[in-house]
């Protein structure tokens, strides 16, 4: 009789997970989809409190405050999370060398941070709109000192996302409850920002607690070679980000200069629902992949596009579907946020899922662009495509409202996936010669 075999679940574990890489690899993306999960969870839960407590118009004047000080967030970034990831990554067994980026971008980050302050300070006193609720946008300001501090791109560079997840688990969960004890009626919307700038800031100084402590990595003074290495190394990375910002934190900022709060709530209560859409489960994906993919790309550059390929491909249809069933039940999801089928919001929602199909359809082939040391020419693509969906989304803003806006991001989002599908053909043509 022949003996039947039965199944070791520990043994299954073993021959999975092999190599140290792939265990870290593993915990990794768990460690992520975990702080995804709830970054798509705890929305869920305060963002319909704050819209029905609020009320539209309070929301609308908060949305277009965090879209505000989105412009100094992309400022003290400086697009150090793609090109400091990378280097970290690169020279991770390498502590001194590790110190010396760490210590380097972290004075860059902090100098960005400073000039930030000066420019908030000049717009709100230039201008009525921004004079006349001043205390929200230095309340919000608190994010950019929370997120510089914060360095999202060592433990991204090092792949020890664990600390990310709980860092981010501890900060989320504290506003959240806040949000709950203290904002009780409309008159409380500053408190809003005010807690969540707290959060960000607690999160950052335990991150730095821990690079010091854990890491045992030292701060020390960079010598001016270093530091010009990293703002070049970031250089493309950033400029592609200020032009993709151009129509995507834009949307918000131009819908609040030229229209009420009203509108501009209805329209952000649309983007809010689409980035929770957005970002959940592909965005735990991209950060564990990126370190892995720059270090297989050194191996093998034709392996790495294959793989690309495939998690491309997998990913592509996968929201092809989940969109699709988001698109039907479109009117519900609003009427659950906001109490009542707002018709502007339901619009918005529904073309913006078409955008959302585009970027993430094209999000493994704009890593890859960068792996590849194509930084150069993911710049000119996005800053191409960043004056086009501008004006693009200028006029749609001016002439259409709201939709407009949305409009406005489908025709970017599909024009940017097409020059990218164009050009990484081109490369793999001159990688096989």
């Amino acid at each position: 009789m022949q003996k039947v075999k039965t199944l070791n679940p520990i043994l299954i574990y073993q021959r999975i997970f092999n190599t140290a890489e792939k265990k870290r690899l593993f915990e990794n993306f768990v460690s992520l989809s975990v702080l995804q999960g709830l970054n798509y969870l705890l929305p869920l839960v305060t963002f319909p409190y704050l819209v029905r407590v609020l009320g539209v118009e309070k929301f609308g004047l908060l949305s277009f405050a965090t879209a505000t000080i989105g412009y100094f967030q992309i400022l003290t970034d400086y697009g150090f999370n793609l090109s400091a990831t990378r280097e970290i990554s690169i020279h991770r067994d390498d502590k001194e060398k590790v110190e010396e980026i760490f210590s380097a971008v972290m004075i860059i980050k902090c100098g960005l941070l400073v000039l930030s302050f000066l420019l908030l300070t000049t717009l709100v006193f230039s201008f009525e709109k921004f004079r006349q609720d001043w205390l929200v946008y230095y309340l919000t300001f608190g994010m950019v000192v929370g997120q510089t501090i914060f360095p999202v791109w060592f433990f991204q560079g090092m792949e020890r996302m664990k600390y990310i997840t709980f860092l981010n688990i501890l900060a989320k969960a504290l506003f959240t409850i806040a949000i709950f004890i203290f904002v009780k009626e409309e008159s409380d919307y500053w408190m809003v920002p005010l807690l969540n700038s707290l959060g960000f800031m607690v999160a950052g100084i335990l991150a730095l607690w821990i690079v010091f402590k854990d890491f045992k990595i030292n701060f020390i003074i960079s010598n001016m070679s270093a530091i010009m290495y990293q703002l070049i190394q970031g250089w493309h990375i950033f400029i592609s980000t200020v032009a993709i910002s151009l129509y995507t934190s834009s949307r918000v900022f131009l819908v609040g200069i030229f229209f009420n709060n009203e509108i501009t709530g209805k329209y952000a209560i649309a983007e809010k629902l689409i980035n929770i859409v957005q970002t959940f489960p592909l965005a735990p994906i991209l950060q564990v992949i990126y370190p892995w993919f720059s270090s297989m790309y050194i191996k093998s550059k034709e392996n790495t596009f294959i793989m690309m390929k495939k998690f491309q491909n997998i990913t592509t249809f996968s929201f092809l579907f989940i969109l699709s069933i988001f698109y039907i039940i479109s009117g519900q999801i609003v009427q659950l946020v906001v109490g009542y089928p707002c018709k502007e919001t339901i619009i918005t929602f529904k073309i913006l899922l078409l955008a959302v199909f585009f970027i993430n359809a094209n999000a493994f082939r704009v890593q890859f662009l960068l792996i590849s040391g194509y930084d150069k020419l993911y710049s000119i693509i996005h800053i191409f495509m960043g004056i086009v969906g501008f004006f693009t989304l200028f006029f749609g803003v001016f002439f259409w409202s709201y939709r407009g806006a949305a409009v406005s991001i489908v025709i970017t989002a599909l024009l940017v996936w097409m020059a990218t599908i164009l050009n990484l053909r081109t490369i793999m043509i001159e990688f096989r010669r």
